[in-house]
């Protein structure tokens, strides 16, 4: 099958390798500048900072397995068994030069196009020699498929198949997400997070805590602080210039006798799904082959998107 799949974060990625290395032609579109969604690293100045996910953890066998060969190869290695005063034990995992470098390297073998905004999945015309399915990005291009994956966040997916003829549960389509606004904040000295370099829920306004260069990634202290679901909820429709100057502010305990000397503000508009569909995917009946799949579907987690993307490869190919 030739096989277009939307989104080219973790979910998108496995399920293009997995289908790839079953022999099927694979393209992935993304509206990025480059693959990873959420595992996603950006540089500021001579820092690095992870500015979505910053670790996973593994709980199943079948993400283990994948997790191993990473390891293998030294794209991740562990960062640390928990944080605060009595952490529990459980490895965390880095990406070795970010979190987007494991994005990159899934991607290298594949045709990924970013930059490229789907805006609609459509059958072609009935009756035709053509495929089934057409992927028409915002320029007006369209590519023919065989079959689909979209694996971008459920009500950016439902805008895409609503003319696909496909029909989503009532209770998945409104699934419905969590904001996050994040603070990338340098330092001209060493911050006041504690060893191993993360905090979770420290205080009333943060999720987390990170100090990249502490974590391992920055050669230059610098913080990546995650606002919680109800402060950026608050601020989220504020102007970006004073969301940015309280959350400076907010930081301050975590900077210790330092100064923020470069920051920017990061939106996630999508950062975490409120209600979870209890398959690791979702396949729809009565057209082509098309396959819903993401975090919405498995879990909110790095693993749970990669267990996603793989149970979608799945489906189409049983």
């Amino acid at each position: 099958m030739r096989v277009g799949i939307v989104g080219a974060g973790l979910a998108g990625l496995v399920a293009g390798r997995d289908l790839a290395a079953r022999g099927h032609d694979v393209v992935l579109f993304d509206k990025g500048r480059s693959p990873g969604g959420r595992l996603a690293t950006r540089r500021i100045g001579g820092a690095t900072v992870d500015h979505g996910a910053q670790f996973f953890t593994v709980r199943s066998e079948a993400f283990a397995a994948r997790v191993h060969e990473w390891q293998l190869t030294g794209l991740v290695v562990e960062w640390c068994r928990g944080f605060g005063p009595a952490p529990d034990g459980y490895p965390r995992y880095r990406v070795t030069g970010g979190m987007n470098a494991l994005a990159k390297e899934l991607a290298r073998p594949l045709d990924v196009r970013t930059s490229s905004r789907v805006f609609a999945l459509r059958p072609t015309a009935a009756g035709a020699t053509r495929p089934p399915w057409a992927i028409v990005t915002d320029d007006g291009a369209a590519t023919d498929v065989d079959a689909a994956v979209v694996t971008c966040p459920v009500p950016q997916s439902f805008s895409l198949v609503v003319d696909s003829g496909a029909t989503l549960p009532t209770v998945l389509r409104s699934t419905d997400y969590d904001r996050t606004l994040a603070l990338l904040a340098v330092l001209d000295g060493p911050s006041a997070v504690p060893p191993p370099g993360g905090v979770q829920q420290p205080d009333d306004t943060f999720t987390f805590v990170a100090d990249n260069e502490a974590k391992g990634l920055s050669d230059l202290p610098a913080l990546t602080l995650h606002a919680n679901p109800e402060w950026s909820a608050a601020w989220w429709d504020r102007p970006s210039d004073e969301a940015h100057a309280a959350l400076r502010a907010l930081a301050t305990p975590w900077l210790g006798a330092s100064a923020i000397v470069a920051s920017q503000l990061k939106r996630w508009r999508f950062a975490t799904p409120r209600a979870i569909w209890p398959d690791p995917c979702w396949v729809a009946e009565g057209v082509p082959p098309l396959v819903l799949a993401g975090d919405a579907f498995a879990g909110p987690r790095v693993e749970g998107a990669a267990l996603s993307g793989a149970a979608a490869a799945a489906a189409l190919t049983q």
